[in-house]
């Protein structure tokens, strides 16, 4: 088990990771965060609406299942928001760099730190 300072050094070892947050999706609030290159706590804000309007959706259509992760992929970027599954309302969020990244490896390592991480 990681804390959650622990699991945002264990995200920035993906390659091409620039910086990862832990969010609280009620306030949009970050518990905890790590790198550069985006303004976090406009990122957490606006992610949190992102991942409230897919949830009201998801209820909306009566669907009966969990978000793993989402995907949004930019020009030059990708970022992962990932809910977690043993504390509802915190998603894990890491954004990287488009070029220099697996994302196969990111999406695995992602889920590894969600699991593993004691909040």
């Amino acid at each position: 088990m990681a804390t959650i300072k622990q699991s945002m050094e264990e995200l920035m070892t993906c390659d091409g990771a620039q910086c990862a947050a832990v969010v609280d999706s009620g306030s949009g609030m970050i518990l905890g965060q790590i790198g550069s290159g985006v303004d976090l706590e406009v990122a957490a804000a606006g992610n949190t609406e992102v991942v409230r309007a897919k949830m009201r959706t998801m209820r909306d259509l009566g669907l009966n299942d969990v978000i793993e992760d989402m995907l949004i992929t930019l020009g030059k970027q990708y970022h992962i928001i990932r809910p977690m599954q043993k504390k509802e309302g915190l998603f894990v969020y890491l954004v990287l760099d488009k070029a220099k990244s697996n994302l196969a490896m990111a999406r695995r390592r992602t889920l590894e730190v969600e699991q593993n991480m004691v909040v």
